[in-house]
């Protein structure tokens, strides 16, 4: 009700300028028509770290140096693409100005037309963007095409407690072993680390990744996805409450490692483990975890909905968190440590400089190691299928 409320207000609401105008507009021109507008940011904000890096630093720079007040809240995933469509089959006004995405959500945006684009490469810190890095210049096998621009980079890892756990498997295989000699003391969660988890399983398990690259394929992911149910059925008696509950989100699944009640948690950033020590969250005996089957390394991307009712606004907002000083902060351990997707050749010397002093946490993984593990992302069809198929078997379980 409330959402058919709101598209009920946002189509009173006069039409905005087609973003398409913008395509002819020197970059100053944009900059002047973004001032004194509202950008409404949909995002993923399960997260304090990331929270208060929008709100409390890019937010209060926006508004001081282009005029644009910058509102986030919470949209990601289907939902966020349900959204979309409803206000398209409406007529409605736009309720979103910028959207968080990749992989599945970025397909399915892109298949059904609900994106403005191209306009990524229009903005002027893209020439510092990392270019021909494999992670970066593709989204999940996709061609971005300048419908959405990267702002970061994350690799999956597993975080253990070493007062706790003294040698962590670093197999799947070793990690199956370990869950039955530990029983309830291992899981993951429902939403994207989790999904994550169980495609790198799929990895493991089907061959390694080069065998899933190039597209879906639906008899590759019968077999694969068929060993990783008899993965989780080998270990799910041993599993937290025995497999028969998840945690909803990684947040929670956080809590149940903060509080002592399973020795794992996982996380879509490397580097999350030492924002949270620094944080209190975590112990400070917490450390990350790259299992040597191999984990996930992926982009994070802005995208513009085709109805935004401000899409200057939104391009100079994504232009300020691709520049140099936005990307640094981020980068920060104590402030999110989000990986950068910008090249450092590329910038100038006083922000290469900067970069380079970036102080590094001893408990941080070794670049060199990152590099060694990392898997890419591929076909958004895997992505939606396990997701899908995981909870439908879930469900069928507890019926």
């Amino acid at each position: 009700m409330s959402l058919l409320l709101t598209l009920s207000l946002a189509a009173c609401q006069p039409p905005a300028k087609p973003a398409a105008d913008l395509a002819g507009l020197p970059w100053d021109s944009v900059v002047v028509r973004a001032r004194g507008t509202t950008v409404t940011w949909r995002m993923w904000r399960g997260d304090p770290s990331i929270n208060a890096y929008v709100d409390g630093w890019i937010a209060p720079r926006v508004r001081q140096r282009f005029g644009i007040t910058l509102h986030a809240v919470e949209g990601q995933g289907a939902e966020l693409v349900n959204q979309l469509q409803i206000e398209r089959e409406a007529g409605a006004r736009g309720t979103a100005d910028l959207v968080w995405i990749n992989g599945e959500t970025f397909h399915n945006l892109r298949r059904a037309g609900l994106l403005y684009g191209p306009w990524a490469g229009r903005l002027p810190n893209a020439v510092y963007v990392d270019s021909a890095s494999r992670i970066i210049r593709r989204d999940f096998e996709q061609d971005p095409a300048g419908y959405e621009s990267p702002w970061g980079t994350v690799q999956f890892a597993l975080i253990y407690d070493s007062a706790r756990t003294r040698s962590p498997p670093r197999t799947y295989a070793e990690l199956a072993a370990w869950i039955h000699r530990h029983p309830g003391r291992f899981t993951h969660d429902q939403s994207f680390a989790g999904v994550t988890f169980l495609k790198q399983l799929m990895y493991a398990l089907g061959g390694g990744v080069a065998r899933f690259q190039g597209g879906f394929d639906e008899g590759t992911y019968r077999q694969a996805s068929a060993k990783v149910w008899a993965w989780l059925e080998d270990v799910r008696p041993a599993l937290w409450r025995r497999g028969s509950a998840y945690p909803a989100s990684v947040a929670e699944l956080h809590r149940l490692f903060a509080n002592g009640e399973v020795d794992f948690t996982m996380s879509n950033n490397q580097n999350e483990v030492v924002t949270k020590i620094r944080q209190g969250v975590f112990p400070p005996t917490a450390h990350a975890l790259l299992l040597r089957d191999g984990t996930i390394a992926n982009a994070h991307f802005l995208g513009i909905p085709a109805n935004a009712p401000g899409p200057a606004g939104a391009m100079v907002v994504a232009d300020f968190l691709l520049s140099p000083e936005a990307q640094l902060e981020k980068a920060k351990p104590e402030v999110w440590a989000d990986g950068t997707v910008l090249a450092p050749d590329r910038l100038p010397a006083e922000w290469q400089a900067r970069f380079a002093a970036l102080s590094a946490d001893p408990r941080a993984l070794p670049r060199d190691s990152l590099g060694k593990y990392a898997r890419p992302e591929v076909a958004p069809e895997y992505h939606e299928r396990i997701a899908a198929d995981w909870r439908a078997r879930i469900r069928r379980r507890s019926d």
